[in-house]
């Protein structure tokens, strides 16, 4: 597994934390379709939402913010509809997409084995962070 998988599994484990603390609870991880991929699925009361984490540690090509393109953003949309045909169980709840973005203030080394967590980052949770426009 490369630095970065590891970077992006730290980064989904802590969002989900982070997330939880907020008063979600987790219904699905990774969650695929032909179209594509949702990090995270998580519900709070009637409120479905669809979460992309990235993480970053160079700010050299962009924020991780800025990873989520509007080809990654209609990819995204198209699995929640498919996730909806597959759970209609879900489709009366209020649904967005929200993002949460971990930002890495150092560059980490491509080749050492480290706990993250100590490193200094940014985390942010942008809610409604896209939309079905």
């Amino acid at each position: 597994m490369t630095t970065s998988q590891k970077i992006g599994q730290w980064a989904e484990q802590h969002a989900i934390q982070y997330l939880q603390a907020q008063g979600f609870q987790l219904l699905w991880q990774n969650f695929h379709s032909r179209f594509g991929e949702i990090d995270l699925i998580l519900r709070r009361a009637d409120e479905l939402v669809f979460v992309e984490v990235k993480a970053r540690s160079n700010r050299q090509f962009g924020e991780a913010v800025e990873m989520i393109t509007p080809q990654k953003q209609r990819k995204i949309i198209k699995t929640a509809m498919y996730f909806l045909t597959c759970y209609p169980q879900y489709q009366a709840y209020s649904c967005r997409f929200d993002a949460v973005c971990i930002q890495f203030t150092q560059q980490i080394a491509k080749k050492i084995q480290q706990d993250f967590s100590q490193l200094t980052y940014d985390l942010h949770w942008i809610e409604s962070a896209f939309t079905l426009d």
